[in-house]
């Protein structure tokens, strides 16, 4: 399985987690993306999306997703992006020595509720 089947592996993975008629959080990068597209399938089930910056806000409208501004919805109960790195005991970082807004603390797309991650042991996440 290549790096890319396994990001499209983890964003199919990721469709179970989110929660009907509610708000999904999407991140950015190449795993977002392929999650971006498996939320395009089911886009009428979800009140809508908060994107983590301008490049996701466009690809999810461009396939008729709507956003919608943090500020401006009460919950988020799904954020959904790629992991930076894996510890060799499998927790997953978000930003690796990058700054991150807050609320970007998310969980990665393959971590969510315990799925596991496609990672080996102590490596780069390939979901990232």
């Amino acid at each position: 399985m290549t790096q890319d089947d396994q990001k499209r592996a983890v964003a199919h993975e990721a469709l179970q987690y989110v929660v009907t008629d509610s708000w999904i959080g999407v991140g950015s990068g190449s795993t977002a993306n392929y999650f971006i597209e498996e939320l395009a399938k089911i886009k009428g089930r979800i009140k809508g999306t908060v994107a983590s910056s301008v490049k996701t806000a466009d690809r999810l409208k461009a396939l008729g997703i709507y956003v919608e501004e943090l500020n401006n919805v009460d919950d988020v109960p799904v954020y959904v992006d790629g992991a930076d790195e894996v510890t060799e005991h499998g927790a997953m970082i978000k930003g690796a020595r990058r700054s991150l807004p807050p609320w970007r603390a998310g969980s990665c797309a393959s971590s969510i509720k315990g799925s596991s991650c496609p990672c080996s042991e102590n490596s780069r996440c390939p979901s990232r």
